[in-house]
């Protein structure tokens, strides 16, 4: 079977793993890398040789190629999806697609009317504890009606290893990490958000430009409700993380990112463990990822992580924002009348502020 095609553009921290995940997938190969640093390039190319580089984003047209993967920074990235639609090669973007819901709904339209693959990099949806979690529900605890979800981190921004773009961006928090736990909520809880009451917020010893600390109150349309905690500036440097669900029959708990995955039921004295296979921090969920992928573009198997289904995860994001600012809860649904109402607030206060100037 030919070796699906792929354009690497990005390669920077999160493009490492990707090479590597790449090269063990025999269905896979990479046949071009991108990037505008010369000195990316000649690091990715010491790993696919057999690879065309360029610092130019035409190279997505001009190669022969099947996919598009896109390891870059959310903003910026419509030239990048348009020359993947002109083309017509399939997209697999890393999370979030864009740093704003509209851009992210004006790309999955374009790649619709170009008929190409969209998919989005969630890869937390893939890790053996999520998919165990959703077993406990079906066959152990019974169905979830409330859970708590913390997430304490300092995360120093400033490590070689890290990408820098997040420390400069709106809400990073929000948009690089609270969007995966926001998808895992959707994905694990089986329903959409109806409506979000959350405040964002930056300590003083933050070393990001804008809030790095969230906190919000979630609730589904099929009643499960979601205390939510997520912090990037915690002021110890231990990471600190429980996702507990209180169902039917008992309670699941989470307590690390990655696995430690619990179980009790309503008169159990102790948690029961459960048993995960072995996990590589981002290559396992990556590979997962991509051998779904990979199926769907054989025609075997749905796509995973659509653009559209991407779009429900943004809206929570973006409904945290605007709560934020209003103080009041939003339901995700509702953010164009939401920006509507900010916009005739804004132009009706204007006068005042001028004058008070």
């Amino acid at each position: 079977m030919i070796p699906l095609r792929i354009i690497l553009v990005g390669l920077g921290a999160r493009a490492q793993f990707w090479m590597r995940v790449v090269r063990e997938n025999p269905q896979c190969t990479i046949v071009g890398l991108i990037d505008p640093f010369e000195d990316a390039r000649t690091r990715a190319l010491a790993q696919w040789p057999e690879a065309t580089a360029s610092g130019d984003l035409d190279l997505i047209t001009q190669l022969d190629a099947d996919v598009v993967l896109l390891a870059t920074p959310p903003g910026g990235r419509e030239r990048q999806i348009e020359l993947a639609c002109e083309a017509g090669l399939a997209i697999l973007a890393e999370k979030p697609l864009a740093d704003s819901v509209e851009r992210a709904a004006r790309y999955v339209a374009m790649a619709e009317y170009a008929g190409v693959p969209l998919s989005v990099g969630l890869n937390f949806r893939f890790l053996p504890v999520t998919q165990h979690t959703l077993g406990l529900f079906a066959d152990m605890v019974g169905p979830p009606e409330f859970g708590r979800f913390t997430y304490e981190r300092w995360r120093d921004g400033w490590k070689p290893n890290f990408n820098k773009y997040p420390l400069t961006m709106d809400q990073p928090m929000l948009w690089e990490q609270s969007i995966h736990h926001f998808d895992l909520m959707r994905f694990v809880y089986r329903s959409e958000p109806i409506s979000v009451f959350g405040s964002t917020f930056n300590p003083s010893w933050s070393m990001y430009r804008d809030n790095a600390n969230v906190s919000a109150l979630i609730r589904f349309a099929n009643g499960v409700e979601v205390n939510y905690q997520g912090l990037w500036q915690s002021n110890w440097q231990k990471p600190g993380f429980q996702w507990r669900t209180e169902c039917q029959k008992g309670v699941v708990v989470q307590n690390d990112q990655f696995g430690d995955l619990n179980y009790a039921l309503h008169a159990d004295a102790e948690l029961t463990s459960v048993s995960l296979p072995p996990y590589e921090q981002w290559i396992n969920d990556a590979k997962s990822l991509l051998d779904a992928f990979v199926a769907a573009m054989r025609g075997t198997a749905p796509l995973p992580c659509t653009g559209r289904d991407h779009l429900n995860s943004l809206r929570m994001v973006q409904a945290c924002i605007v709560s934020s600012r209003q103080g009041q809860a939003v339901n995700p649904a509702d953010l164009e009348t939401h920006a509507k109402r900010e916009i005739g607030t804004t132009t009706q206060s204007a006068p005042q502020q001028r004058t008070s100037q």
